[in-house]
Order: C-alpha cells, then sequence, then structure tokens
C-alpha cells in the first residue's frame, strides 16, 4: 500500500506534463488565429483611373497603328533625298497621299480623335487659350489662317492655307505625335497632319474655347 502511495505523485506528474501538451498542440498560435480570420488582410485598393490620360493613351495607340501604315506605305515608293528636286519630293508626297487615301478608303473624322479623344482635346486647348496670354496665342494661330468650310479626313492640307504656328505652350500639353505626323490648326479646327503626305489623318472641330 505504502509502495503504491509513494508512485502516485510521479504518476500525477506525468498526467500534468502530457496534459500541458495537449493543450498547447490544441490551442493555434496568435498568428493563426490571425490568418483564420476572414477579411482580417485588407486588400490594397487599386487606384482610380485617370479617364483623361485613358483617352489619350487610346489616341496614341490609334496614331501609332496610322504611323506604321504610313511607313508601311512609304517604304514601298523610291527614296527621296537631300538632293532631290522641288518637283520630285512634289510627286513623292502626293504619291504616298494616293497610298494612303486608297489603305484608308472608309476613314471618317474621329477614327483617330474619337469622342472621348476630343473632349479632353478641347480641354487642354482651353487650359491654354483660356489663359492670360490666350487672346495672343489665338491671334497667332488664327493670322493668315481662314479655315476651310469643307475639311475632310483623307484630304490633301489645303495648298493656299499657310501651315499654322501651333505655340508651344499647346505642343507641351498635348501627346506628343510620331515623327510623320504633327499638329496643325485650319480655321477653328485641331488637325492631325501627315507631314510626308500632306493630308489630314483626322481633326477635332470648335477647339478653341468659347
Amino acid at each position: 500500500m505504502m509502495r503504491a502511495l509513494r508512485g502516485l505523485p510521479i504518476l500525477i506528474g506525468i498526467l500534468s506534463v502530457a496534459l500541458s501538451a495537449c493543450n498547447r498542440s490544441s490551442t493555434p498560435s496568435v498568428d493563426q488565429t490571425k490568418a483564420s480570420v476572414p477579411g482580417n488582410t485588407a486588400a490594397t485598393p487599386a487606384p482610380p483611373v485617370n479617364e483623361d490620360a485613358k483617352a489619350l493613351a487610346a489616341f496614341l495607340e490609334r496614331v501609332n497603328q496610322y504611323a506604321t501604315l504610313h511607313q508601311k506605305l512609304e517604304n514601298s515608293l523610291p527614296k527621296v533625298s537631300k538632293d532631290s528636286t522641288p518637283q520630285q519630293v512634289d510627286a513623292h508626297q502626293r504619291a504616298l497621299a494616293k497610298l494612303i487615301q486608297d489603305a484608308r478608303q472608309s476613314a471618317r473624322q474621329g477614327d483617330i480623335f474619337t469622342p472621348d479623344t476630343q473632349a479632353v482635346i478641347r480641354k487642354l486647348v482651353g487650359n491654354v487659350f483660356g489663359g492670360p496670354d490666350g487672346a495672343s496665342l489665338k491671334a497667332s494661330v488664327m493670322d493668315e489662317n481662314p479655315g476651310v468650310p469643307n475639311l475632310k479626313v483623307n484630304s490633301r492640307y489645303p495648298d493656299e492655307i499657310p501651315v499654322s504656328t501651333i505655340p508651344p505652350q499647346l505642343l507641351q500639353a498635348l501627346p506628343k505625335l510620331p515623327e510623320e505626323m504633327e499638329y496643325r490648326f485650319v480655321g477653328n479646327a485641331l488637325i492631325l497632319m501627315d507631314t510626308h503626305a500632306h493630308i489630314v489623318a483626322d481633326f477635332v472641330r470648335d477647339t478653341f474655347p468659347k
């Protein structure tokens, strides 16, 4: 009997250790508890979309598609050089224009300057021409720039109208174009001009602020 009692504290100790180990293994750690709570890890919110920047990025994609077509067609023609005569340069220009016009027979106003892009362009032009120097900038653009009543996509830039000046302030605000293209004003319309072919790729009507 006394021998059994002497072994009792040892047995109690063994049971205590086993119970403690069992409790530790069944109780989740703090990190495990946090990980198991739904919604505990907050998702990083997506940045807001700048609709103007999105419209201009899509515009540049369309411009680059046009430039790719331009380059393909121009590469099919004999090259002009610094030694080419004015007549040869003019013939090259008109031949390229014909190729582009044929390739874009179905082109319409707004294909490159889509409505959302036109809205952003008018906003950018308005910011520049609506400033303190707006009146003088507009006067420099409109000098000898009467406009064309029936401006059309794919048409030749009017020979009777001097190539208009684009204020540096506006060029800095507008998206940068590939080498083959320039912004120009014809009357109150901002045109996308193919400088090698001397034709109107697209245009935005009524760009000046009222």
